[in-house]
């Protein structure tokens, strides 16, 4: 690798931490370079469900049905499906029909988990950013509510398979992670927050802690000072393993007969 020290981030998020905790080279091509990466099916499944319950919530609470839900899938699947972000997927026909019906089962199954009449949004796709020593924090919030007692309570929404034991406390840290935002931003720390993970359907639920938010604000200050390190030193090593099978990066990557310094430099970084 070369000697030029490389700018650094301007700022951290949970997918920026998981993505530096899981492979440093591969956070290097996402945050530092910036490297496109091709949309992807999973991706686009879960931002279409994240949609359609976004529709949803945004209906009067009597109005939350599963019919409802359902009868909204077509305008969510135009939003996301035609938009910038996942129209080289090129979806249509029977391909597209299959995908919606996927997304669909995914939307059904939330019902199994809570009844959306009840829930009283304070934000939906809530974008919180807040200075932390130094450090700019940000994060998008799938829903922030307030349950019966009037207290905050973080959801966020999961479409893929429920992690092991081993991982749960890691997917878990995202949420912290959002609480410790709302905390900073709102003046108020969540009561409670959870993942939904849609598939199974099973909640994941935590209470965020003094403990718990102290361990996130060491994690996130021992990453970014990793972060400034690697930097300096254009030091971002690959860490090969499971997750290479869906990385985008693998032309530039040493792990497979790839040079890093064949990356084409940006003059600013986010």
């Amino acid at each position: 690798m070369s000697a030029v020290a490389l700018a650094v981030p301007t700022s951290l998020s949970p997918s920026k931490v998981s993505s530096f905790r899981d492979c440093a080279l591969a956070f290097r091509f996402s945050a530092i370079d910036r490297l496109p990466e091709p949309p992807s099916l999973p991706a686009a499944k879960g931002t279409l469900v994240h949609r359609t319950l976004e529709l949803l919530l945004g209906l009067d609470p009597e109005a939350r049905t599963e019919d409802a839900a359902l009868a909204l899938l077509p305008q969510a699947t135009a939003d996301v499906l035609d938009g910038e972000e996942y129209a080289a997927l090129e979806l249509a026909g029977e391909e597209r029909a299959g995908f919606v019906s996927q997304a669909a089962t995914l939307v059904h199954k939330y019902f199994q988990l809570e009844d959306p009449r009840t829930i009283r949004p304070e934000g939906l796709e809530l974008m919180l950013e807040a200075e932390v020593g130094g450090v700019r924090l940000r994060g998008i919030i799938d829903r922030l509510e307030r349950d019966a007692e009037g207290r905050l309570v973080v959801t966020d929404y999961k479409t893929g398979r429920v992690p092991g034991e081993r991982f749960e406390q890691g997917k878990l840290g995202g949420v912290h992670f959002y609480a410790f935002l709302c905390e900073q931003v709102l003046g108020e720390r969540p009561a409670r927050i959870q993942l939904y993970y849609l598939a199974e359907p099973v909640a994941i639920v935590a209470e965020p802690s003094d403990q718990s938010i102290r361990g996130l604000k060491n994690k996130v200050g021992a990453i970014w000072t990793a972060v400034e390190r690697a930097c300096e030193r254009d030091d971002f090593r690959p860490n090969p393993g499971k997750l290479c099978d869906w990385c985008a990066f693998k032309q530039y990557c040493p792990a497979f007969g790839g040079d890093p310094d064949t990356v084409p430099r940006l003059a600013s970084v986010g």
